[in-house]
């Protein structure tokens, strides 16, 4: 049977140290630290005015709206004032589970741009150094952990336990090589599983490519096999990970010169869309630089005729994010931004900002969370910013979803930064809309279930907790990279 507490789930909106397995998840702040205080002492008034018990209310949209309320107020709090960033939630919201879906829920396409699972084969013994070990997801109550994070599973925290309506697997390092748990064949099979539960090809898939692995001809070769066999929508890159770095743009001659070999071929095999890594390079030791956005501009610019999804939107965990200046322009997303800018790669041009692990890295300090929304918005643009999660690492990505449905960028730092307004427009185009027109889809909006109600109903009802997957301390994440040499 699966484990969890019957009596408390976790708050809603999941604000504990977590990692997808690239960073140290760093410990909560004093804010996030009050935040959860205050809000697990609501929880217990408003389930009562709310006539639920205290599961039930954890596991609802009120329950999710106490908590952005909480956080909202201690952020004010700790700036003195109102913050740069807030959770907007109508203080009925905080006691209505119908008002708070209200501000919480929606119908519009949430296109998840970075997903991952893993598929093993049951057959084969749990080897003793299993990796999945170092992520909470493998005590899931399944007799092999390594069934924690396959497909069914994918598909509940998903599609089921979110308002998710699309997604694309994304390739990982190691794991998305030929016979790994997340391989093109793996991918292809989760499709059709999803398909067959929903009936509408909600689900897409990138490919792997690693051109610094071997001589660039054999790459060559595998990535037209790969596009002969697998309806791709776009290739996965990691020029830090998975072999020897390299760069988009050629630009370090001591580095392997297949940057410019491999965005020509993406144009010939036509598939001309390439998601790539940058930031969360801090644990990559003498690999780091390589994780950095600084080649975005220069390929960009030099081929016009590609996406460039750049993952992370070169964010790194530990860093301040604020106000792009000349000063910080070599910081986390900043990096981004001066590179596009160098570049002259106007808003709304071939660089796209994903924002998986992200978002969830800032969503705990509005301040921060509305730079970095607020430098996206404005130097990539409102139609190239798109939205990812990174799941199943952190769960469900509901709490995700709920929290960037409430996001409100403050006047003030629009009027200072010129970073625009946070409508329910331009979320709309985040969460999905500009997703759709990047891969030429057309959106399915439709849950792979009943009605708005009938899934929140759900998510009270299921077996299973608020919980994170990745690991959580510093060490789960040593303990992973050791044992599988990441993913």
């Amino acid at each position: 049977m699966p484990v969890w507490d019957e009596e408390d789930p976790g708050l809603p909106i999941k604000l504990n140290p977590c990692s997808n397995g690239e960073y140290d998840p760093l410990p909560p702040t004093p804010v996030v630290r009050e935040a959860v205080r205050r809000a697990r002492a609501a929880t217990e008034v408003n389930a009562r005015r709310a006539g639920l018990s205290r599961r039930q209310f954890l596991r609802s949209a009120a329950g999710a709206a106490t908590t952005l309320a909480a956080l909202a107020a201690c952020s004010d709090e700790s700036n003195g004032g109102r913050s740069g960033g807030t959770y907007s939630v109508p203080p009925e919201s905080t006691v209505d589970p119908e008002a708070a879906e209200e501000v919480l829920g929606g119908d519009e396409l949430v296109f998840d741009v970075q997903g991952h699972l893993l598929e093993y084969d049951p057959a084969t013994p749990v080897p003793p150094g299993f990796f999945g070990n170092a992520f909470p997801q493998s005590q899931c109550g399944d007799d092999d952990p390594r069934a924690c994070f396959t497909t069914s599973h994918f598909l509940e925290e998903v599609f089921l336990r979110s308002d998710t309506t699309m997604a694309v697997l994304s390739a990982i390092p190691v794991g998305s090589l030929p016979g790994g748990p997340l391989d093109a064949e793996v991918m292809r099979a989760a499709m059709r599983e999803a398909d067959l539960l929903c009936g509408d090809g909600r689900v897409l898939m990138q490919a792997h490519a690693a051109p610094s692995t071997g001589p660039f001809a054999a790459v060559s070769d595998s990535m037209e096999e790969l596009a002969r066999r697998y309806p791709l929508v776009a290739w996965k890159v990691y020029t830090h990970a998975g072999g020897p770095g390299w760069f988009l743009d050629d630009h370090n001659p001591a580095a392997p010169q297949v940057g410019e070999a491999f965005l020509a071929r993406v144009v010939e095999l036509g598939v001309p869309v390439v998601a790539v890594h940058k930031g969360f390079g801090s644990g990559f030791g003498g690999l780091a630089d390589f994780a950095s956005p600084v080649d975005i501009g220069p390929a960009a610019r030099a081929h016009p005729d590609v996406s460039f999804v750049v993952y992370h939107s070169g964010y790194e965990a530990g860093g301040d994010e604020g106000a792009y200046e000349d000063g910080n322009r070599d910081e986390g997303v900043n990096r981004l931004v001066s590179t596009v800018l160098d570049a002259g790669i106007e808003p709304g041009g071939n660089v796209y900002a994903e924002l998986g692990s992200t978002w969830r890295s800032v969503m705990g300090s509005p301040d921060q969370a509305a730079h970095v929304i607020g430098k996206l918005l404005r130097h990539v643009g409102e139609d190239n910013v798109v939205w990812g999660t990174d799941s199943i690492w952190y769960g469900s990505p509901q709490d995700q979803i709920q929290a960037f449905r409430a996001f409100e960028i403050s006047k003030e730092l629009q009027e200072r930064h010129g970073y625009p307004a946070l409508t329910p427009a331009v979320k709309a185009k985040v969460l999905g809309g500009n997703s759709a027109r990047l891969y030429g889809v057309d959106p399915v909006t439709a849950p792979c279930r009943p009605s708005r109600a009938d899934r929140e109903s759900a998510r009270r009802s299921l077996p299973g907790d608020n919980r994170t997957y990745g690991p959580t301390t510093p060490a789960a994440v040593r303990a992973h990279v050791e044992r599988f040499g990441w993913l």
